[in-house]
């Protein structure tokens, strides 16, 4: 399972929480990239397991505070 920036932005908008299922329908229906689909199958799934955001299936995805950008200047 590889995820970089480009393939994990497809789940952003993704029903969360959602179970490896409703994730990879989700990836199908919304036209992601194979590479997505793929990675969502290679999860390891314990009979349904919830995943609450990104971070569950990414735990190395960065979140708004990993950007050094000051919205105030903006």
């Amino acid at each position: 399972m590889f995820w970089t920036l480009e393939l994990a932005s497809h789940l952003e908008e993704a029903p969360w929480p959602a179970t490896k299922d409703e994730l990879i329908d989700y990836a199908i229906r919304s036209g992601a990239p194979l590479e997505v689909v793929e990675n969502l199958q290679e999860l390891e799934d314990e009979g349904g397991d919830i995943y609450e955001s990104l971070e569950d299936i990414w735990p190395d995805y960065p979140s708004q505070e990993d950007f050094f950008f000051n919205e105030d200047e903006y």
